[in-house]
């Protein structure tokens, strides 16, 4: 019998693995013995990330998700070369921080493009005829930001809880077709986004939020394994919910 937590035999797609908690999963993923397919903007770096791949048969394919309307087509051309998968765990993502008197139109639609737009189009995509195996998981990355508030956060945070809306109507729709898809929400977590962030804000302010996270701050590989659990056989009566991963942030 197959371990439950094993993706022995499962291809999966990972994007945003070019650093941080994309390429945290892509490399937990691997060690659980699946076959990763790499997506991000930057090529070199990608093939960074597959270096640090345990097992064969990964691939990296550099793609802008901010083309949206190509990303069904692009998924059935990435099928064709990979194979078909069986999850798709969706890191990519942006985060701008702006005081409302500073907000513009264009940030926001930014955001919401970059951390919205992108996830619904890479479902559509993956339950295209050719794509998926036949079910499998989808795993979205939204965020604590999603579920509370903090200054300077409005455009994120209704990215992140439109994420977690939508998450819960797609697995609905997506039911009869036996894929699973949740989300899952990290605090803080040591990571290049946290580290723009902490340049964005004074050391006072930084200082102030990290000390929410009772359990210190995250490392990457916090966030990797709970998601290679949403991907596993080990989930497979999960769907539609939220997996806070925050080091107690949300218990305040």
């Amino acid at each position: 019998m197959q371990h439950p937590f094993s993706l022995a035999g499962a291809r999966i797609l990972v994007t945003g693995a070019s650093s941080g908690l994309g390429r945290a999963t892509a490399i937990m993923a691997s060690r659980m013995g699946a076959s990763v397919v790499l997506s991000g903007r930057d090529q070199a770096r990608l093939e960074e990330t597959r270096e640090q791949l345990d097992g064969a048969g990964h691939h990296a394919a550099a793609y802008d998700l901010r083309d949206t309307a190509g990303i069904p087509d692009w998924l059935q051309r990435l099928a064709s070369l990979t194979g078909t998968f069986h999850g798709l765990a969706h890191a990519a993502g942006i985060q701008i921080v702006r005081p409302l008197r500073m907000l513009d139109e264009c940030v926001l639609n930014e955001i919401m493009a970059v951390n919205v737009n992108t996830a619904l189009a890479l479902t559509k995509g993956f339950r295209q005829k050719g794509v998926g195996a036949g079910g499998g998981s989808i795993v979205l990355f939204s965020s604590v930001m999603g579920l509370t508030g903090q200054p300077g956060q409005a455009a994120y945070s209704a990215s992140k809880g439109a994420l977690i809306s939508m998450c819960r109507s797609l697995a609905l729709e997506l039911a009869r077709e036996n894929i699973r898809i949740n989300c899952v929400a990290p605090g803080l977590v040591e990571t290049g986004m946290a580290a723009r962030l902490k340049d964005s804000l004074s050391p006072a302010q930084y200082e102030a939020v990290a000390a929410l996270h009772p359990l210190g701050l995250g490392r990457p590989e916090n966030i990797a394994a709970p998601v290679v659990f949403l991907l596993s056989a080990a989930a497979a009566w999960i769907t539609g919910t939220t997996l806070v991963i925050d080091g107690g942030y949300t218990a305040h």
